[in-house]
């Protein structure tokens, strides 16, 4: 057995390796693999399972297969009768375009089903590129919905200020001279505008090589964000908004180059009344090697004038907060939020016997917190074994900010912590299972940060199996019928579907095993559902949360090692079983109609089964 067990290990450290993609075939098709003996070896080590798994079947990309239109969609679309339309002026800014793309890009205008459009062309083009000008000139001659202006370049930012001088329309929409719309793509949003009242707007896009038929990857988008606004530009294509949102005459800040949208959308979201995500491809990105879909070495002063964007929106909000990048050379930012106070953090930490992992546990926070204000309540629950009490008489000897207190009943995890809140003399509390170990000292401060805010409800932490890969990175609620941890068994320095891994971001969920929450905010919910003893609990709080107006923040950069069900073991016998589909059964019936709409930070488009963040198939 143990023979085998180092034979699975050295074959996952191989395949492991930097070059581990170029060898795997040759080094599976030379070493035969006992695979009935490794099946039952693999049942004993569900860490090594996971990792072998991931190699032997490594998640497979989703197809991006093209888009399909209805054509008889498309004809109701163009004979829909409107009524008082709005018109939407599309600003394109042009600059030594490729013939074949700038052809494309106009060709999908005219496409548009919805007629009331304004193409707003400005052409800061060098002399070198002459063709750019008479191919503008030929359309807009054949129609009259198409205004085109030379200039000189002043980069992106002024250019575009200089299509919008021209646009007559209360609706802007912003469109790369090298991309294309969706022929749907104004009808749609049109629709949300006149039935919604939507004064900002987003949609899906793709990104296509060549043709839009070559699809190389579609981006499906959470519904608003602020948080994850913050970190990523994720709103991008295709943005539609209401000229009321601006407060001045230009659209776009030149100083802001190379990153203008973001801080155009964070500045027009922080006023729009309506802001709406339309779950849809409406826009086609074209890869090459000049853009921003090609990669983001392209356009690296973005990153720099991305930093600057987000903190100048904490600076008008008068949130006292640091912006730096979340990964070096990637167009993803950190926000170091200011901690006000230090106020005391009660960590509750319910136990069984399992001495060992909660001397793990305990000796981490100990040992690696840098937050010093916090008390830790160890919530007994019918151990049994001797060393288990002795270990509860050293450590509150050894340290005085330790207490033990007893819960006396069946095992009720929310029970449980909700006894535990009303011994707690903190401000916040941090709900923590007792198999989890620390692994970034800063890990109350990452999480305290977000904590303290007003419009935060629950802060969540990026957890990690033994072995490394990913156990959780937040929750999606309705996935596998219920909820699950996105991004589970991931590797961990993955960057995650829109790189959600390396940015903090909003979520519907996050799991209890490691959960910030203000004590305020906790008892205003009324603490955890008492009906939810094991499973659920902490999605049925969240879901709580969200009800009241409360946003939910998942951080990548407080991170721990969590062995999962460790302590209280899996859902292995006929009451346990029994009692978890109990509960599944209340969340469905508590929050049907939630379940119903879907998870709002989960695009419709998504796979709700298998692996998290895989397209529908």
């Amino acid at each position: 057995m143990d023979k085998c067990k180092t034979y699975l290990y050295r074959m996952a450290r191989r395949m492991l390796e930097p070059s581990a993609q170029s060898k795997r075939k040759a080094l599976l098709e030379n070493e035969p693999v006992p695979i009935p003996l490794i099946r039952r070896i693999l049942n004993h080590f569900p860490g090594l399972s996971r990792k072998v798994k991931r190699i032997l079947k490594p998640k497979q990309p989703a197809v991006a297969s093209p888009i399909q239109y209805d054509e008889r969609v498309l004809d109701d679309q163009r004979n829909y009768q409107w009524q008082n339309p709005v018109e939407i002026s599309i600003l394109v800014p042009l600059y030594n375009t490729n013939e074949k793309m700038l052809v494309d890009m106009l060709d999908s205008v005219k496409a548009q089903t919805y007629p009331y459009w304004q193409l707003c062309l400005c052409d800061a083009s060098d002399n070198q590129h002459t063709y750019v000008a008479e191919i503008v000139r030929r359309y807009a001659e054949q129609d009259v919905r198409i205004c085109f202006q030379k200039r000189e370049n002043e980069g992106i930012a002024q250019n575009t200020n200089a299509c919008f001088a021209m646009a007559r329309a209360d609706y802007i929409a912003l469109l790369d001279h090298d991309d294309c719309l969706a022929p749907d793509a104004l009808f749609e949003n049109a629709k949300r505008i006149q039935n919604e009242g939507a004064d900002f707007i987003y949609s899906d896009e793709m990104i296509f090589i060549d043709n839009p038929r070559h699809v190389v990857q579609y981006t499906y988008k959470p519904d608003f964000s602020p948080e994850t606004l913050r970190s990523v530009n994720y709103i991008c294509h295709l943005t539609v908004f209401n000229r009321m949102l601006l407060q001045q005459e230009q659209l776009m800040d030149s100083r802001y180059e190379g990153s203008q949208d973001h801080e155009l959308f964070l500045r027009l979201t922080e006023r729009a009344l309506r802001i709406v995500h339309i779950p849809r491809v409406l826009y086609y990105w074209r890869a090459h090697d000049n853009s921003v879909a090609g990669g983001i070495a392209a356009k690296p002063h973005c990153i720099a004038s991305g930093i600057r964007a987000v903190q100048s929106q904490l600076n008008r909000l008068s949130i006292p907060a640091v912006v730096t990048t979340a990964k070096d050379g990637y167009p993803y930012y950190k926000v170091q939020y200011k901690i006000e106070e230090k106020p005391l953090i009660s960590i509750i930490i319910p136990n069984k016997d399992h001495v060992e992992d909660l001397q793990t546990c305990i000796r981490s926070i100990l040992a690696k917190s840098t937050y010093p204000n916090y008390e830790i309540i160890i919530m007994e629950n019918n151990s049994t074994q001797q060393e288990t009490f002795r270990f509860y008489q050293q450590i509150q000897q050894q340290e005085k900010r330790i207490t033990v207190h007893v819960f006396e009943g069946a095992f009720n995890y929310s029970q449980i912590n909700n006894q535990a809140a009303r011994h707690a003399r903190g401000a916040y509390l941090v709900l923590l299972n007792n198999d989890i170990e620390i692994c970034t000292p800063d890990w109350l401060e990452q999480m305290l940060m977000f904590a303290q805010r007003n419009e935060v409800g629950a802060v969540g932490a990026k957890l990690h199996y033994p072995d490394g890969s990913i156990q959780h990175g937040g929750i999606i609620v309705g996935f596998g019928g219920v909820a699950g941890h996105a991004f589970k068994d991931e590797l961990q320095d993955a960057p995650g579907y829109l790189s959600l891994l390396w940015v903090a971001h909003n979520v519907s969920a996050v799991t209890a095993a490691c959960m910030m929450v203000r004590r305020n905010v906790w008892i205003q919910m009324g603490g955890l559902d008492e009906r939810f003893a094991v499973a659920f609990n902490d999605v049925d709080f969240c879901m709580n949360l969200l009800a009241h107006d409360y946003q939910i923040i998942f951080t990548p950069f407080a991170q721990m090692i969590h062995a999962e069900s460790k302590s209280r073991g899996m859902e292995d016998t006929p009451e346990k079983v029994q009692r978890f589909q109990q509960e599944v059964a209340l969340f469905q019936t508590k929050w049907h109609k939630q379940l119903q709409k879907g998870d709002v930070f989960y695009n419709p488009n998504l796979s709700l089964q298998g692996d998290t963040y895989t397209y529908q198939s």
